[in-house]
C-alpha cells in the first residue's frame, strides 16, 4: 500500500512505537488521527507531530471501553472522512507471578490488549471503504507468540491471542482488498518497556521505537504478513525452542 494520502489511526498513538508510527506516517503523507487516555499527553504529541508537517489530530479515549471505540471512530471518520488503515497499537502489561496479579490486572490486560482491538476491528469493518490494511502490534514472539517468558502468563495469553485473531482474518479477507500485518516487536526503549527488568537472559536487546517504525512502514508498504524485530539470533532461538517445546511447525501462507 502506498501510504501518501492515506486515512490512518493510530490507538496509543502519544508515545512510544504508536508516536514513531505515527511520525513515520507523516513522512510518507498520511492524514493521522492518535487516540489515548491522556489528553495532555496527547496535545503534547500532536504539537510535536504537526511541527514536522502533515495533519495530525487527536482524541482522549479509552478504547479498551464500548464509550471509548464510538468516541474514537466517530471522531476519526468525522475528521478524516473515511479510514484507510487502522493500527491496534494501544496496550499495557503487569508483569509477575501470577498468584500475584490481581483480577482487575488480569481483565485490563485482557480488554486493552484484546477485546479492545477485536471490537474496534468490527466496528471498523462495518465502515469499510475499499483497499484498506489493519495492523496489530503484538510483542516479542519471546514474550508470547511462540516462547511465552516467565512472569507474563496473562500478557503472553493475550497477546498471542492477538497475533492469532490477526493471522485468522487475514486469511478471511484476503478476498476483499483488506489486508491484515501482524508487528512482533523485540525490546524497545518505550516507556512501558523501561519499567521491564527483562534483559539478555530473555533475548531482549532493546532497539529505537524509531527503527520497529520504519519496519511497520516498510511491511504496510510490501503487504507483508508480519515485520518481527529482535535480530536474527532471537528469531532462530524461536525456531528452535518452539520445536523443541512442541515439534515442528509448518508456515502457512
Amino acid at each position: 500500500m502506498n501510504l501518501q494520502g492515506k486515512r490512518a489511526l493510530i490507538t496509543g498513538g502519544s508515545s512510544g512505537i504508536g508516536f514513531a508510527i505515527a511520525e513515520a506516517m507523516l513522512a510518507k503523507g498520511t492524514q493521522i488521527v492518535i487516540t489515548g487516555r491522556r489528553p495532555d499527553v496527547l496535545s503534547t504529541a500532536a504539537k510535536r507531530l504537526r511541527a514536522g508537517g502533515g495533519r495530525v489530530d487527536f482524541v482522549a479515549a479509552d478504547v479498551s471501553t464500548e464509550k471509548g471505540r464510538e468516541t474514537t471512530l466517530k471522531f476519526a471518520l468525522d475528521k478524516l472522512g473515511g479510514l484507510d488503515v487502522l493500527v491496534n497499537n494501544a496496550g499495557g502489561v503487569r508483569a509477575g507471578r501470577l498468584e500475584d496479579t490481581t483480577e482487575a490486572e488480569i481483565r485490563t490486560m485482557i480488554d486493552v490488549n484484546l477485546l479492545g482491538p477485536i471490537l474496534l476491528t468490527i466496528a471498523r469493518r462495518c465502515q469499510n471503504c475499499g483497499r484498506a490494511a489493519m495492523v496489530s502490534l503484538s510483542t516479542s514472539r519471546r514474550v508470547s507468540a511462540l516462547v511465552a517468558a516467565p512472569f507474563y502468563a496473562t500478557y503472553a495469553g493475550v497477546k498471542g491471542g492477538l497475533a492469532k485473531f490477526s493471522e485468522s482474518l487475514r486469511r478471511e479477507l484476503k478476498s476483499e482488498g483488506v489486508h491484515v500485518m501482524t508487528v512482533y516487536p523485540g525490546a524497545t526503549d518505550t516507556p512501558m518497556m523501561r519499567s521491564s527488568r527483562a534483559g539478555p537472559e530473555l533475548g531482549f536487546t532493546r532497539e529505537p521505537a524509531a527503527a520497529v517504525a520504519d519496519a511497520v512502514i516498510g511491511g504496510i508498504e510490501d503487504d507483508a504478513f508480519e515485520v518481527i524485530r529482535g535480530g536474527e539470533s532471537a528469531r532462530q532461538n524461536d525456531r528452535l525452542e518452539s520445536r523443541g517445546s512442541s515439534g515442528a511447525r509448518q508456515a502457512l501462507p
